[in-house]
């Protein structure tokens, strides 16, 4: 694809500019550069006051095609106001998961009744939604998963548990993956269904994070009932609908991921420059590494971009989560490491502000640091990605099983 960018793509840059910058130095200049990685619980208020201003002045879904009430820009222009959130120090957006996952997928597999229910509101930022999909013991093998759904006349019954559903506690829905067909494989029989998470039956329990913050949740359901029309895609077709979910997360989400990654590096740099370690080579080659990885990292992100309209992962997609994961764990560990002994101490002074646990204020290296040590394992560890890249991407043999050596039964002695 051509990078160069037009005269008509040059204004549009300009105007994103401007509009950010006029509301992250005036009205919400407060939340500047608040709600990433570690500090989700920050500001959340004024954050989403933030999201339904930019629903307001249709900064919202700058990607959704025109008829479904998103602003219809190509790769190009979507590139470009990613760019400028970054670059502007946008807040993290309360409503990325129904933009960028959930609207996405209806606009591909829902019905026209469900895309006008659920599509407007996720634009103004007047409901915001969950994703329920891992379970205790269905994390990277989602197929495992054990939550049940019973038709029961005109409603679904759900019972079961999700496990590290971000935002839970703020979310007005969840889209749920449940077993709906249990005597059927492993990938059949189940469906993508919708339900409200104020639901009689729904119970969310918050799991503190090393960080002091909350951002995943238990969530359970005990006889919790949505409406029979609330399935997307079909009855028992759940598993092709959460596919092409995880190529939407793994497309443009993907994009906004490398900027902030991007600003995160260049506080490094700064850090690294007031440090002095930008003089040394050992450092230098180090920051070098993390520029040219933040780079494949993007080119890698417009490639799959190219491929949007398909609603199944293609296979540079395949590589993103284990690329990533591994890119922003090295980038948390290096700005840690680059203040040296400054790096392990709280400054209470500077940073008690933003303590969400009295007592236990970090600073943005260490919530950053703290934080990042979970992304080669939430959304897939980074062992199943590798497996997932071999069997789906390349098409190589599964993984041979472990056998047990002796039979079950056997009183064959070991040894």
């Amino acid at each position: 694809m051509d990078l160069r960018f037009t005269a008509e793509e040059k204004a549009f840059r300009t105007e994103a500019r401007d509009y950010l910058e006029t509301l992250l130095h005036g009205e919400f200049a407060s939340i500047r550069g608040r709600g990433g990685p570690g500090d989700e619980h920050a500001c959340f208020e004024e954050r989403l006051a933030w999201e339904r201003r930019l629903g307001q002045d249709g900064w919202t879904c700058v990607g959704w095609p025109v008829e479904h009430g998103g602003k219809g820009l190509p790769i190009h222009l979507q590139v470009i106001w990613y760019e400028e959130y970054a670059r502007a120090g946008g807040p993290g957006r309360v409503g990325h998961i129904g933009e960028g996952l959930l609207g996405p997928t209806l606009i591909h597999f829902g019905s026209p009744e469900q895309q006008r229910r659920f599509l407007p509101p996720i634009r103004r930022g007047e409901e915001l939604w969950c994703q329920g999909y891992s379970e205790p013991d269905a994390g990277s093998d989602l197929a495992n998963l054990k939550t049940r759904a019973v038709l029961d006349g005109d409603e679904w019954v759900l019972n079961g548990q999700k496990v590290w559903t971000s935002l839970a506690q703020w979310s007005d829905w969840c889209f749920v993956l449940a077993r709906t067909a249990p005597e059927a494989p492993k990938h059949k029989g189940i469906s993508f269904l919708l339900i409200r998470m104020d639901t009689p039956g729904i119970e969310i329990r918050p799991i503190v994070q090393i960080t002091g913050t909350s951002e995943f949740n238990e969530v359970f359901f005990s006889d919790a009932r949505t409406p029979a029309d609330l399935v997307v895609g079909g009855v028992n077709n759940g598993w092709k609908v959460a596919m092409g979910l995880l190529s939407f997360e793994r497309g443009a989400s993907t994009l906004a991921q490398q900027f902030a990654f991007a600003r995160e590096f260049d506080l490094l740099v700064a850090a690294a420059r007031r440090t002095g370690r930008d003089r040394d080579p050992i450092w230098r080659q180090r920051l070098a590494s993390l520029h040219s990885r933040l780079e494949i990292m993007r080119w890698n992100t417009l490639r799959m971009l190219t491929q949007a309209d398909r609603p199944e992962l293609s296979r540079d997609a395949y590589i993103a989560k284990l690329y990533w994961a591994r890119l922003h764990r090295d980038l948390g560990e290096a700005h840690v490491e680059i203040l040296g002994g400054e790096g392990l101490l709280c400054d209470q002074a500077g940073v008690e502000q933003h303590a969400v646990v009295p007592g236990y204020a970090l600073t943005d290296a260490q919530r950053l640091f703290l934080f990042t040590r979970a992304d080669t394992i939430y959304g897939g560890s980074n062992q199943i990605q590798r497996n997932i890249i071999g069997e789906r991407a390349l098409g190589l043999p599964p993984e041979p099983k472990v056998q047990d050596p002796v039979p079950r039964g056997s009183d064959r002695p070991v040894g």
